[in-house]
C-alpha cells in the first residue's frame, strides 16, 4: 500500500482547507517545488495533487506549478486532480509529465466522458469521488448529488479507469480518522482498487488500512497529518512495505 502525501494548491501556494472551504485554508509554503521534493526526500513513490483553484473555476488555474513539480521529478508517479473537464487540459497534463489525472465533477455530471477519456487515454485516467454521507459531492464539494458513490463506482468498473480516489468529506482535513467502513465497501463494490482520502491522521489509520488493503485498497493520501507531523511519510511508507 502506498502513503501518497497531497500538495493542494491555490493561487500558487501549498495550502490545506478543512472540509474542502476555500475560506478555511492554511498555508503551509510558497514554493511547490520544494515542498515535493521534501516528500520526495522522505521516501514518497507517488504524489497527489490539486488543483483548488481549478475545482472551483472548472479550468486548470496552477498548471504552471503542476508542470514545474512533474519537471523537476521525472522519474515520479503524479495525479493531479481539480478542474479536468477537457481532453486538451488531460493531454496537457500528461505531455508535461504527470502519470494519471483525476476527473471528479465532470464524471459525475457527464459519465460518458470518463469512457471517452479512457480510450483516448488508456492507463491514465482515475476518477475522483468525493462524498459526503455516502453520496457524491462536486463542484469543489460546494454541491451534495443524490448519486451513491458505490453506485457510480461500479458504472465505471469496466471502462478501464485505473482506481478510485475516494474521499470522506466529513473527515479532510480534520484529523479524525479514515472512514474505513465507506472506503472498504467501495472497493468491494465498485470492483476498482481504491485510494483512501480524508482523515489519515497517525500510523494508527495507517494501521487499520493495512488491515483492510487486501479488500482493494491501493493507498492512502495524507495532507494535514504529514505537515503538522502528527504522522511521518517515511515511517508511515515502512510500516505499509513491512507488511
Amino acid at each position: 500500500m502506498l502513503i501518497i502525501p497531497a500538495i493542494d494548491l491555490k493561487d500558487g501556494q501549498c495550502v490545506r482547507l478543512k472540509q474542502g472551504r476555500m475560506e478555511d485554508s492554511t498555508n503551509y509554503g510558497d514554493d511547490p517545488v520544494e515542498m515535493a521534493a521534501r516528500w520526495v526526500n522522505e521516501g514518497c513513490r507517488r504524489l497527489h495533487l490539486v488543483d483548488l483553484n481549478g475545482a472551483f473555476d472548472g479550468q486548470p488555474v496552477n498548471g504552471e506549478a503542476v508542470t514545474a513539480i512533474a519537471r523537476a521529478n521525472p522519474g515520479l508517479p503524479i495525479q493531479i486532480g481539480g478542474g479536468i473537464r477537457t481532453a486538451q487540459t488531460i493531454e496537457h497534463y500528461l505531455e508535461a509529465g504527470v502519470q494519471w489525472v483525476i476527473i471528479g465533477t465532470k464524471a459525475v455530471k457527464e459519465p460518458e466522458f470518463v469512457t471517452e477519456m479512457c480510450k483516448l487515454f488508456p492507463g491514465h485516467i482515475i476518477v475522483g469521488l468525493d462524498a459526503k454521507n455516502g453520496l457524491v459531492a462536486t463542484d469543489g464539494w460546494a454541491e451534495v448529488s443524490n448519486i451513491k458513490a458505490t453506485d457510480l463506482a461500479k458504472r465505471f468498473a469496466d471502462d478501464g479507469v485505473s482506481s478510485i480516489v475516494y474521499t470522506d468529506i466529513s473527515r479532510d482535513g480534520m484529523m479524525q480518522g479514515v472512514n474505513l467502513e465507506a472506503t472498504v465497501e467501495l472497493a468491494q463494490q465498485g470492483g476498482l482498487p481504491v485510494i483512501a482520502s480524508g482523515g489519515v491522521t497517525d500510523l494508527g489509520d495507517v494501521e487499520r488500512l493495512l488491515k483492510v488493503a487486501d479488500q482493494g485498497i491501493l493507498g492512502a493520501i495524507t495532507g494535514r497529518a504529514i505537515y503538522e507531523g502528527s504522522l511521518n511519510l517515511a515511517e508511515a511508507q515502512k510500516l505499509a512495505d513491512d507488511r
